[in-house]
C-alpha cells in the first residue's frame, strides 16, 4: 500500500509512475474524494468540539439549577449531524481505501521500461549451457521412462496440473528440499521456520494477494475464510504483522519450506506439459525484514543466496530484471532467475527475488524503532526462492541425463540418497 502522504502530494508523479506498470490512476476522482474528506474531517472535528462544548454547559446549568431542556434538545440536534457527517467520512475514506489497496506499488528508479517479459533485462549468467551429443529428453519423458513420474494417477485423485513423484525420484525431491534449508541455515544465516499453510484474509491483504487476486488462489469453504497458501510469503512476513522491532534485531531473516497452492486462473493452455506450471509444488522460500535504507543492499544479498543454489548443483542459470510491465503487483524490483533446462532448449524461471519496500509493512503495520528519533518506521521486506523445488527437479534430471536416460546425481545430493550416484531406468 502506498504511503498516502505521497499519493495527496504528488498524485500527478505517482500515476506517471504507475503507468508504466499499465495502471492507470484516476487522478480526478481520487483528488476529489479527497478534498472531500478534508471537508468531512473539518466538519466531524468542529462537530465533536462544539458536542464537548455543549456538555459542559449542561453540566454548568445542572448544577445551578436552571432548566437544561433546550440545551438538551440543541445536544440532541448536534448529535444527529455529528452522526450524519461520520457516516458521510466514513464511506469517503471507505472509497479512498478501496483506492489505495488497489494500486500496485511504486517502481524504483532501475526498472527497465516494457510491457512483457520480452523487455526484461538480462544481467548476468553463470554456467554454460550444455548442447549434449544425444537428442535430450525433457523431464516428463525421463520421468515415464523411470516409471517414476505420474501424472495419470494424480489426475484421478485431484485432476490436472498435479503430479505423483515415486521412489528415487520422491527421494531427489525431498533429498532437494533438505539440501536448500540445509544451505540457507548453515552458510548465509537464516533462520528455519515452520508456519500454517492455510491463512486468513487479513494476512493475505497483508501481502498483497487479496483483494485483486483471489481467483489465484484456493479458498477453504469455512467461516471465517480461510486459504491454502500461495507461498511461504504469506505466513512468514505475516510474522510481524502489528508489530513494532527493535534495531538491534534488524536484520531478520528466515527460511521456509511450504507446500504452495495456486489455482493459475490466468495460465490457461500455459505450460500444460509436466511439473513447470501446478496447482501444487514446494518451495523453500527466503524472507527478510529490513530498515528502509538497507533493502537494496538486501535485495542483492538475497539475490545472491538463491544463485549459491544453482551454483553448487552446477545448473546453469542467468539473472534478469523485470521490466515494468512484467513485475508482481506489490514489488518494487524484481530479479528472476532462470535456469537452463535442455529439454526444452530455454531457459525456465526458478526463484524471483523482490524487494517490496514499505508496501507490506504498511498493509500489516510491520515496524521498527529508529534509535535516533526514538519513532517507529515503516520496515522493509523482501522475499524469494531459494529455490522452487520442483523446478529444481526438472533442472537436475535435464541437466544430469545420459543418452541411456540415466540421471546422475550431483554430488551435494548424494548424501541425501544414501550415497547413491545415479538413477537407472528399469531394463
Amino acid at each position: 500500500m502506498l504511503d498516502p502522504k505521497i499519493l495527496r502530494s504528488s498524485p500527478e508523479t505517482v500515476a506517471a509512475n504507475l503507468k508504466r506498470r499499465g495502471f492507470e490512476l484516476d487522478i480526478e476522482l481520487f483528488k476529489s474524494l479527497d478534498a472531500e474528506r478534508k471537508q468531512l474531517d473539518t466538519t466531524v472535528s468542529a462537530l465533536r468540539n462544539e458536542r464537548n462544548t455543549r456538555s459542559k454547559q449542561i453540566g454548568r446549568a445542572k448544577a445551578s439549577g436552571e432548566d437544561v431542556q433546550p440545551l438538551l434538545d440543541e445536544a440532541q440536534d448536534l448529535g444527529e449531524e455529528l452522526r450524519t457527517s461520520e457516516a458521510e467520512l466514513g464511506k469517503v475514506l471507505e472509497q479512498l481505501e478501496e483506492i489505495r489497496v488497489s494500486m500496485p506499488n511504486l517502481l524504483h528508479e532501475s526498472v527497465p521500461d516494457g510491457q512483457d517479459e520480452s523487455a526484461n533485462v538480462e544481467i548476468r549468467t553463470w554456467g554454460t549451457p550444455q548442447l549434449p551429443a544425444f537428442e535430450p529428453r525433457d523431464h516428463v519423458d525421463l520421468g515415464e521412462l523411470h516409471h517414476l513420474m505420474d501424472f495419470d494417477s494424480a489426475a484421478k485423485i485431484a485432476g490436472a496440473r498435479f503430479v505423483v513423484l515415486k521412489g528415487e525420484l520422491a527421494r531427489l525431491h525431498r533429498g532437494l528440499t533438505q539440501f536448500m534449508l540445509d544451505l540457507h541455515i548453515r552458510d548465509h544465516g537464516y533462520t528455519e521456520v515452520y508456519v500454517p499453510y492455510m491463512a486468513n484474509r487479513k494476512a493475505l491483504t497483508g501481502t498483497a494477494q487479496l483483494p485483486g487476486f483471489e481467483a489465484d488462489l484456493f479458498a477453504v469453504n469455512t467461516d471465517p475464510a480461510y486459504y491454502l497458501i500461495p507461498t511461504a510469503e504469506v505466513p512468514v512476513t505475516n510474522l510481524f504483522q502489528d508489530s513494532i522491532l527493535e534495531a538491534e534485531v534488524l536484520p531478520q531473516r528466515f527460511v521456509c519450506h511450504t507446500p504452495c497452492f495456486r489455482s493459475e486462473a490466468g495460465s490457461y493452455g500455459k505450460d500444460t506439459r509436466g511439473m513447470i506450471r501446478q496447482h501444487q509444488f514446494e518451495k523453500v522460500e527466503l524472507v527478510q525484514i529490513v530498515r528502509s535504507g538497507k533493502s537494496y543492499d538486501a535485495l542483492e544479498e538475497l539475490t545472491s543466496h538463491a544463485e549459491v543454489v544453482l551454483q553448487t548443483l552446477e545448473l546453469p542459470y542467468r539473472v534478469v530484471t523485470l521490466c515494468a510491465g512484467d513485475l508482481g503487483f506489490g514489488a518494487a524490483k524484481t530479479y528472476d532467475l532462470e535456469v537452463w533446462l535442455p529439454g526444452q532448449q530455454r531457459y525456465r524461471e526458478i526463484s524471483s527475488c523482490s524487494n517490496y519496500e514499505s508496501f507490506q509493512a504498511r498493509r500489516i503495520q510491520a515496524r521498527w524503532r529508529n534509535p535516533e528519533t526514538g519513532k517507529p518506521e515503516l520496515v522493509h521486506t523482501l522475499n524469494g526462492s531459494g529455490l522452487a523445488v520442483g523446478r529444481t527437479l526438472i533442472a537436475v534430471m535435464e541437466n544430469y541425463q545420459h543418452q541411456d536416460g540415466s540421471i546422475r546425481i550431483p554430488q551435494p545430493l548424494q548424501t541425501y540418497l544414501g550415497g547413491k550416484d545415479r538413477i537407472v531406468p528399469p531394463s
